[in-house]
């Protein structure tokens, strides 16, 4: 029996790692596999008759799994082993944050819980080659040997809306704070009177970037908080552009689904994002406010745009769920030594 652990469906309300089981266990038969998870019901987009309810105990996310003696391979969802040993046990890495940017209290808990999670698997799958190159600089080269590169992918859902008219709108989707690099997005802006900031995710504006937003470019800026599918892909269609500063990423999903529903790209050559974006978004040198502005502006030219776009739509479909469930398919049967499904 293939096991999941679904300890991340309690520990975040949206995200990159959610998406990905999500997409990993809606392709499997539903008799293939069972996912233990903490809250009463299993997550949207799931079979309830896979899904196995355990309350949780005092500190679930940093204890081991329990599971049940039917387990042959098991993959948790983020860093946990589980409690008995015969089973086969597969890791995702998905990126060293904490270890970079955290400050030492919880780096420390995180990186020790890690680290066991990598060293107690059999196989690690990490979601680039840039994961895969900190993790041996982190946790150290004799892992290198049980790590495969699984790249994520991108929902079809995000498209191209023919006739859409381009708002003058700039989008920047996810968390803010920090290494995300926010404020030099707003300081870019501040040099660009005639556009307006939408901000996607990341839950409400603190009081610091209130301010912020209000010194910088005074109503000029609005937070939609998390919307659907659809409505993400009607602010990428409706957007002069997608800017993604950030100095840091395990992956970067925003970058495709931008590409998906044509729409440019102004990131950072940081991490893995040229492994992601290709040479299919303004890639940046250090994410200063200057190159933002730049690069924002000669996309104010409508040729240099379309020739982004149709860029962004060859590089996106480079990239697939489907295509990250075979890949991860193909790992566990090479650990099991027989077919999954």
């Amino acid at each position: 029996m293939l096991v999941y652990d679904g300890i991340v469906f309690s520990l975040q309300r949206a995200g990159g790692i959610s998406v990905l089981f999500t997409e990993i266990l809606s392709r499997l038969p539903a008799t293939g596999y069972e996912l233990v998870g903490f809250r009463h019901s299993p997550p949207p987009a799931l079979v309830e008759s896979t899904y196995t309810f355990q309350s949780p105990r005092v500190l679930e996310r940093y204890r081991r799994a329990r599971v049940n003696g039917r387990c042959d391979l098991f993959h948790s969802t983020y860093y946990r082993l589980p409690e008995i040993g015969r089973c086969k046990v597969v890791t995702t890495v998905y990126d060293f944050v904490y270890e970079r940017f955290a400050p030492v209290h919880r780096r420390v808990v995180h990186s020790a819980q890690k680290r066991k999670a990598i060293e107690g698997a059999d196989i690690l799958i990490c979601i680039s080659e840039s994961t895969r190159r900190d993790m041996v600089d982190f946790v150290g080269p004799a892992h290198a040997a049980r790590a495969v590169v699984v790249p994520l992918g991108v929902s079809e859902e995000f498209r191209a809306i023919p006739h859409t008219d381009i708002l003058p709108q700039v989008l920047f989707v996810g968390a803010r704070s920090g290494y995300k690099n926010f404020r030099a997005l707003v300081d870019a802006l501040a040099g660009l009177p005639d556009l307006n900031l939408v901000c996607v995710g990341g839950g409400p504006f603190t009081a610091d970037e209130t301010d912020l937003l209000q010194r910088r470019i005074p109503l000029r800026y609005r937070s939609l908080g998390y919307v659907s599918t659809g409505e993400l892909n009607l602010q990428y269609n409706q957007s002069l552009c997608l800017v993604y500063p950030s100095l840091y990423e395990g992956f970067g999903i925003p970058i495709l689904e931008a590409m998906r529903a044509g729409c440019p790209v102004i990131a950072v050559n940081r991490s893995s994002i040229p492994e992601v974006a290709g040479d299919a978004a303004l890639l940046l040198e250090n994410g200063h406010p200057e190159e933002i502005r730049s690069a924002i502006q000669r996309l104010m030219v409508s040729q240099n745009r379309q020739e982004l776009v149709a860029k962004g739509m060859t590089q996106a479909a480079k990239f697939s769920w489907h295509e990250t469930y075979r890949q991860t398919l193909a790992v566990y049967e090479a650990l099991s030594g027989k077919a999954v499904v």
